[in-house]
């Protein structure tokens, strides 16, 4: 007989069941006029919860589809892709399988990246600059707004930010970030299944993609901002995951986004203090994130312990590319609560003992 467990992952989150049942409502047609209201809601919701103007394109896929969309219709030749772990590599590979010349710029994990870093790397060739903002590889939320503002001192190419793990969970003032794309999606602190890729887009992106070829077809940005200004989606969409983010649209602004964020720092404090009374914390002290902490093993044996608390009804993730045998990771997300968080912790105290 399985367990329910609470998710404690880095992604895909605790669902609440409200919002899976919001996924039951009758389907519609995503060419009909139901549809068009639905996704000129959510247009409206997500520019509001945001605070941005920028443009929104939505894709039935995962937030890896828009990174992909972000470097075949916004880089003709060259690009540098920053990493400080598992993601930013990812995204360095993106760019090299769909023949883009990569400048690869690589921090140590565990650090932040800073502006300093891309000194050197950035000429007036570069096209694009590909970064994470939270590396849930290793628990480092980088500061995207210093390292922009350096490479504006000298150069102007367009930025390019994975927001997968950041946005909705950590305030990235995005109007101030002055940023060509912010990539997510709805299985982390949206609260949601996967199944959607979200994009905040610059109207500049989407004028250099009219001239860059070979852009594909499913993630064609030009494409799809055409068909989003009729409130269609390009590709058939996921009706049923967009009725559950209407809805959870509404919970958050209910909830109000400041909350949100100040209720993420507060789970997150609670972690880092039971992670510092054990083996540590893997990333640097000034730039931790919000919604996932990476914690050091040692001598934790991570299969016992997840097992333990599984029995439970408790979930957490094991650790991650270069690093997955000497961390672990707890995330405290979406619409999960300090309160939880402390149930979480206070079992794990139990597993921990009785191992």
């Amino acid at each position: 007989m399985s367990v329910n467990h609470t998710l404690f992952t880095v992604g895909p989150v605790e669902v609440r069941k409200e919002v899976l049942e919001a996924m039951t409502k009758p389907m519609i047609t995503h060419r009909s006029k139901a549809y068009e209201q639905l996704q000129e809601g959510i247009v409206e919701k997500l520019h509001k919860a945001l605070d941005t103007d920028m443009n929104i394109l939505m894709s039935p896929s995962s937030a890896s589809g828009l990174l992909e969309g972000c470097v075949r219709s916004g880089i003709r030749n060259k690009m540098v892709g920053v990493s400080n772990g598992s993601f930013g590599d990812r995204w360095q590979s993106i760019g090299t399988e769909n023949g883009k010349e990569v400048r690869k710029v690589n921090a140590k994990w565990g650090k932040a990246v800073r502006a300093s870093d891309l000194e050197g790397a950035v000429d007036d060739d570069t096209e694009a600059i590909t970064l994470v903002s939270n590396e849930s590889s290793t628990g480092v939320l980088n500061p995207v707004s210093e390292i922009v503002k350096g490479v504006r001192e000298k150069h102007d190419p367009l930025m390019f930010i994975d927001g997968v793990t950041s946005v909705f969970g950590t305030d990235l003032r995005i109007k101030e970030l002055d940023i060509d794309a912010l990539v997510f999606g709805t299985q982390k602190a949206l609260a949601l299944p996967p199944g959607l890729a979200i994009m905040c887009c610059s109207d500049r992106l989407l004028e250099k993609a009219k001239g860059v070829p070979n852009r594909g077809y499913y993630f064609d940005l030009v494409q799809m901002k055409k068909m989003a200004d009729k409130n269609y989606s390009l590709t058939t969409p996921p009706v049923s995951l967009m009725y559950a983010l209407d809805l959870q649209l509404d919970r958050m602004l209910k909830e109000g986004m400041a909350a949100r964020y100040q209720r993420h720092r507060e789970m997150a404090g609670l972690v880092r203090e039971w992670a510092k009374k054990h083996h540590g914390l893997f990333a640097e002290p000034a730039y931790l994130s919000d919604t996932i902490t990476v914690i050091n093993k040692g001598d934790i044996d991570f299969s016992k312990l997840n097992k333990g608390l599984k029995e439970r009804g408790y979930e957490i993730s094991n650790g991650y590319g270069d690093i997955k045998e000497a961390t672990f990771r707890i995330g405290h997300m979406g619409d999960l609560t300090p309160a939880e968080v402390r149930g979480l912790l206070k079992n794990m105290d139990e597993v921990l003992e009785a191992m």
